[in-house]
């Protein structure tokens, strides 16, 4: 369509003649509503960017069992998962203060095993009664979970299908 002809054809319609491909040949025009327009351009933009890592947090016990720190583990590797940062909080209550190197030990084996999901960002440090390190995941592709969810038991009448029958 030549360039009068679309031209007219908008100011008819009450809408606008927006250049869509200037440097196809020929030039690409659309006809819409300009202020529309921009705003879809710049929604799509916003959606594009990738939203910031969130930072999720673990909170520890010095005397923590062993099943309630699997429990804190499994969330943490979820949480590396789904590429967030991890802070890892370790709290001494009362007298647990004059045993730090428990703390320590115990933020160490949560570093270990959490290795294969993240990489320290932040050393363990000590503020006040609370020590603090904090993990970011690492890139997708060199991530492996080591403390998946055990699989549930099948309730009465769910059908059990079991991976050799396909």
């Amino acid at each position: 369509m030549k360039l009068p002809d679309a031209l007219r054809k908008a100011q008819s319609m009450g809408l606008d003649l927006v250049e869509i491909a200037p440097t196809a040949n020929p030039p690409v025009c659309k006809i819409v509503a300009l202020g529309k327009f921009r705003y879809d351009i710049s929604k799509h933009e916003r959606d594009k960017r990738p939203a910031g890592a969130k930072l999720k947090e673990l909170k520890f016990r010095v005397n923590i069992d062993d099943h309630d720190y699997l429990t804190k583990i499994r969330h943490g590797e979820e949480f590396l998962d789904r590429g967030n940062k991890v802070r890892v909080q370790l709290q001494f209550r009362g007298r647990e203060m004059a045993h730090q190197e428990l703390g320590m030990q115990l933020m160490e084996k949560v570093r270990d095993d959490l290795a294969s999901m993240s990489q320290v960002e932040m050393e363990p440090k000590i503020t006040g009664r609370n020590v603090t390190m904090t993990l970011s995941p690492l890139p997708a592709n060199r991530r492996k979970r080591r403390f998946a969810s055990p699989p549930r038991p099948a309730e009465e009448g769910e059908p059990v299908v079991s991976p050799n029958n396909s």
